[in-house]
This record gives C-alpha cells, structure tokens and sequence, in this order.
C-alpha cells in the first residue's frame, strides 16, 4: 500500500493593480467575471462552475486540461468584508482524490489610486500529489490572468 502523507505550508503571494479596490474586489465577486480569470484558460475544459458569493455561498467547478484527470475545485466562503477581505476554505481533487484541504485569505489595500492584493493559503498537501510549490504557481498565473481581466 502507497503510504499516505500530508505536507503543511502557508503561501504567500502578492500583487499590486492599477485600479482602485472595489473593482478589484468586484472580480471576484461577480460570476462572469470571476469565471474567465479564475476557470478559464488556454487549453482548459470547464465542465461545471458556479459561483455563490456570499457568507456561506459556495463556489465549485470541475475543469479538465486536454485528455488529463478531472480537476474538480470546492469552496464555501467563510467571511467577507466589501473590498478589503475575503476568507474562504476549499479543497482540490483530481478524478475524485482529494489533494488538498485550504484556508485561503485574500486581502484588498488601497495603495494610491491602485490596490495591492496579498493572498494568504494555509494548505495541507496529500499524498505527493500537489504541494506548496505548485500552487503558489497556480496563484500568480491566476493573479496575472485577473491583471489581464481587469485592464
């Protein structure tokens, strides 16, 4: 039997826009919007998305690139404060095995006329199949990709 594992890690990643916060916010916020920065993308499938932005609203999705595993996404939010903080807990699966459990904070700062977002995960990684490394990765392609959407 392949021995289970589990890697903690807190990433941080941040990044700074050249508009004001609540349009920033307003990214995440809004469905549409949120689903071409977030779960589309060159070369991704997405074969279910939803998004219910709200205390206790839940956000899902299931994305395929090409012939790969089934990516399926999971989240409920857990708190959020207009254009300064959203908290939220999520996991990650491929083809059903889940690959991690997170605590995902995202913080909005006026910086200017701009606004600096910082991202905050605290992750517990399962059994070798993501990590720390790969999903910061993930979060600054995301956050240039919301960069691209806003303008």
């Amino acid at each position: 039997m392949t021995e289970r594992t589990v890697v903690h890690d807190t990433i941080v990643t941040e990044r700074t826009y050249g508009h004001p916060p609540d349009r920033v916010f307003a990214a995440w916020r809004d469905p549409a919007t949120k689903r071409e920065w977030f779960a589309e993308g060159e070369g991704w499938r997405i074969e279910e998305y939803g998004l219910d932005f709200r205390v206790g609203g839940r956000e899902h999705g299931r994305f395929r690139r090409g012939n790969g595993p089934e990516t399926r996404n999971e989240m409920v939010y857990l708190d959020i404060v207009p254009d300064r903080r959203i908290v939220m807990a999520y996991t990650m699966a491929f083809d059903g095995t889940n690959i991690s459990a997170s605590l995902g904070t995202v913080e909005f700062e006026a910086i200017g006329a701009g606004t600096r977002l910082i991202y905050t995960e605290q992750g517990a990684f399962f059994d070798g199949a993501d990590g720390p490394s790969s999903r910061k990765q993930g979060w600054n392609g995301l956050l240039e990709r919301l960069a691209a959407t806003l303008g």
